[in-house]
């Protein structure tokens, strides 16, 4: 997802700040207030009370920034004062609430000029699927609105994980838990949505919300949501739900506007008079002095702009095709002049069994590979001719497709090494395209190789619960079946490193949290998919992503091998390693590097 922009105030200022230094002060509360405003807005799903709330935040913040020991946690600190604040503001809420029972509640209503969710709607002209999800979230409990409006923080990069973690005061363990049933929960609400929009097509749903007032609630997503998943009709309207991670790809918050700046460009207070007026104003004073138009750009979900530059969001966005046969390849086959060699190549030093990736021939395949320094290599099939395997490296064989499935191919997967790759993107057409059911049927045959056995590679959403490779995985259970390490692929559409490196972590995370095996990344990239089309990060994006996440996943005792996508570079595949035997790409140098 693209970069915000915002940039927090860094440790020198923090620093500054702490000794008295009135001017960092002024700087770091104008550099704080963005993230504040949209943590709280969010999390308060625009009501009234935000400005109070952001208020209240900063008051802290200037007040207490001398007790912080380590400026350089002062993002996850700042994080944490606003949650505190929402929180004491929902306790008080609550009191208010009880006191005021039976009474006519105003203040709980939200407000409506600051509804993220609308705004996002109306503004932005958002696909089909993206719009569900910032209907979705209305439907949220209070709580996961809390940890909503950290999580879309951590997509946008104005946060990390270990920010959201101690902000939450929870084990990194435990958020990833936490995150895991809250995007279940918006799951949920997306199939209440979509149900809720065909409403005149279930008289059965029009007796259930018969008694409903039309306000999002927890409670009434839970009934919805029990009659959407037992009813036929409406049942119907949740399939082909796309991963929220890939619906937020390519999407950044709205910027805050100029007029919400506390040092906006003709304003009648000076620094020291806004400091004065913050702490010793009454709750409200935000508003007038330094929101401007903020609250019709903040509330329960994120406000988002598409760049410019990029394309159009997709609405699709599995991985494109892969070689049909074994190891056909993507691009044009060579010439019978330039016909790949399979003479022995010069061997430099494999720098990591774990570092693989995966390859189809072409002119001087076997020195690239050999050149890569890869530890392992495969060809979405169980042989690799006019492909010579270096010293010291591997080749592990898949089957791909149902029609691999026969006597013959199953003998040389079973020659080919101790582990096997099972079907390919089994949930995309022009893949291995099977049904789970069929999936399961054929899985015992791969078993009886006695191989080391790898999951189905799905395109997309391995985590989600219902989605192919969970049914996948809970009928392997049922049956008996034997599953050895879990496959993944993934494809980034933030080019931006820090973005991509940390939604492939968690996306790995969440995978391992459901299924606790071993895990083999046998697909990754920096790919967009728009409208069937392949948009590719340059070539030093590529590298850079390329290097961090080989760096993260090295830090994941789980898991055991990673591939790239993949060894030749060509004008169609542009996240490749080599041109040739030995022209190496930016992205082949940070590969012969990793580790």
């Amino acid at each position: 997802m693209a970069s915000t922009g915002r940039q927090l105030p860094d440790a020198g200022l923090v620093v500054a700040a702490q000794h008295g230094d009135q001017q960092a002060l002024d700087d770091v509360v104008a550099g704080s207030l963005p993230l504040v405003y949209n943590i709280v807005g969010r999390a308060l799903r625009g009501h009234a009370d935000v400005d109070d709330v952001v208020q209240e935040t900063l008051v802290r913040v200037v007040r207490h920034l001398s007790d912080l020991h380590d400026p350089t946690a002062y993002r996850s600190w700042l994080a944490a004062i606003a949650i505190r604040q929402i929180r004491d503001w929902e306790q008080r809420r609550r009191v208010i609430r009880d006191r005021l029972a039976g009474l006519d509640a105003a203040q709980d209503v939200p407000d409506l000029g600051s509804d993220f969710a609308e705004l996002t709607i109306l503004r932005l002209g958002l696909t089909e699927q993206r719009r569900e999800v910032a209907e979705a979230t209305r439907w949220l409990d209070p709580d996961d609105q809390d940890l909503l409006s950290l999580w879309w923080l951590e997509e946008t990069g104005d946060l990390d994980r270990t920010d959201v973690a101690e902000a939450l005061g929870l084990s990194s363990g435990h958020l990833a838990v936490r995150i895991h049933r809250m995007k279940e929960q918006i799951q949920s609400s997306r199939t209440v949505v979509r149900a809720l929009r065909a409403y005149q097509g279930c008289p059965a749903l029009r007796t259930v919300t018969a008694g409903w007032n039309g306000v999002p609630t927890p409670l009434w997503r839970k009934r919805l949501a029990r009659h959407v998943r037992d009813c036929p009709s409406c049942g119907r309207q949740g399939g082909a739900l796309v991963p929220i991670e890939r619906l937020l790809a390519g999407i950044s918050l709205l910027p805050v506007p100029a007029g919400i700046a506390l040092h906006a460009k003709g304003s009648a207070l000076t620094p020291a008079a806004w400091r004065h007026a913050l702490l010793s104003r009454p709750r409200g004073l935000l508003t007038p002095l330094v929101v401007g138009t903020a609250a019709i750009v903040l509330g329960v979900t994120a406000v988002v702009v598409t760049r410019s530059d990029d394309p159009p969001p997709a609405t699709y966005v599995a991985p494109a095709p892969r070689p049909s046969a074994s190891i056909a390849a993507p691009s044009p086959t060579p010439s019978p002049s330039t016909r790949p060699t399979t003479a022995a190549p010069a061997v430099p030093a494999v720098s990591s069994p774990r570092k693989g990736v995966g390859v189809w021939n072409f002119t001087g395949v076997s020195q690239a590979l050999a050149n890569s320094k890869a530890g392992w290599y495969y060809t979405w099939g169980t042989q690799h001719p006019g492909i010579t395997t270096p010293r010291g490296a591997t080749f592990v064989p898949m089957i791909r497709a149902e029609e691999n499935v026969t006597s013959t191919e199953l003998a040389r997967a079973k020659a080919a090494g101790p582990y096997l790759l099972g079907f390919n993107e089994p949930d995309l057409p022009g893949q291995a395209d099977m049904t789970v059911e069929r999936a399961l049927d054929l899985w015992p045959r791969l078993m009886a190789t006695g191989s080391t056995l790898g999951s189905p590679g799905v395109a997309w959403g391995a985590a989600d619960p219902g989605g192919w490779l969970d049914r996948f995985m809970t009928g392997a259970r049922t049956r008996g079946h034997r599953v050895d390490f879990i496959t993944l692929h993934w494809y980034g559409a933030d080019f931006t490193t820090a973005n991509a490196t940390g939604q492939l972590r968690q996306y790995i995370e969440a995978v391992h949290e459901r299924y606790g095996k071993p895990i083999w990344l046998t697909e990754f990239a920096l790919i967009r998919f728009v409208d069937g089309r392949q948009v590719f990060a340059t070539e030093k994006q590529q590298a850079a992503f390329l290097t961090a996440a080989a760096t993260m996943l090295a830090a994941l005792p789980y898991v055991e091998r990673y591939a790239w996508f993949g060894l030749p570079a060509t004008d169609k595949d542009r996240s490749g390693l080599f041109r040739g035997a030995t022209e190496t790409t930016a992205v082949g140098r940070a590969f012969q590097a990793a580790r």
